[in-house]
């Protein structure tokens, strides 16, 4: 008959322990064979699988199995938990990233909708506005005739700080002369015959000095709003 030893059985459960432990005593003679701090060494040297019962063979062997198979059931829930942990958390991650793009998203397209509807806008603004050329030339204006020919040539979103700068600089007479400076016209262009870039009637037509004026604000400053600005902040344009 082979002679197993049940080390490993025999620390596989307390029942076990308990049973092989009754065994030992009968082996040695009611005495323990070993004392409690060694008593694996003790039954794999006194003890034998063959010593004990079958009944108790199969209860050592099925305790000993049953520990084996709930630690391991017990590591595959642990890996199962940590696994779909990992899990949430990347798609909490990829959530995130996703809402954050999205809102991010929401943004630019709000703006550039709103930079559209302004480039729009603008763009039917200046298509709205009248040529200088467009204007019959008379001997002479009124303010309002002026005022009249500004508002029809000036872009409406450009216009009041057009009209600001007019009136500091001519009080909207488009004859005024600074007799120190010779600036000139409704916009005092100094000096005055830098209007003629707009047309040669620069003298007499308050159409053509509009038209130089507005290429001036817009060609130093951007805008005529762009040009009441420096002109707040340094009294002159």
């Amino acid at each position: 008959m082979s002679r197993i030893s049940v080390r490993g059985f025999a620390v596989a459960s307390a029942t076990a322990v308990t049973t092989v432990g009754a065994v030992v005593g009968v082996a040695a003679g009611g005495a323990p064979a070993a004392d409690d701090n060694n008593f694996e060494a003790a039954a794999a040297d006194t003890t034998l699988l063959a010593d004990i019962p079958a009944g108790q063979q199969a209860a050592v062997q099925t305790a000993s199995l049953t520990q084996q198979a709930d630690a391991q059931a017990s590591a595959a829930d642990a890996a199962a938990k940590k696994s779909a942990e990992e899990s949430a958390r990347i798609q909490a991650a990829k959530d995130a990233k996703s809402k954050k793009q999205a809102a991010e998203d929401r943004v630019e397209a709000e703006r550039k909708a709103e930079q559209k509807k302004k480039d729009d806008a603008e763009r039917a603004s200046r298509s709205s506005v009248r040529d200088a050329s467009s204007f019959s030339a008379q001997g002479s204006y009124s303010v309002a005739e002026v005022q009249a020919m500004a508002r029809q040539m000036v872009p409406a979103d450009q216009f009041q700080c057009f009209s600001n700068i007019v009136n500091h600089e001519s009080t909207w007479n488009y004859r005024a002369t600074n007799p120190s400076s010779g600036a000139y016209g409704l916009m005092q262009a100094l000096p005055g015959h830098k209007m003629s870039s707009a047309g040669a009637d620069w003298q007499t037509n308050p159409a053509t000095q509009i038209k130089w004026g507005l290429s001036y604000m817009d060609g130093r400053y951007g805008s005529p709003c762009g040009a009441w600005s420096f002109w707040q902040a340094n009294n002159w344009y």
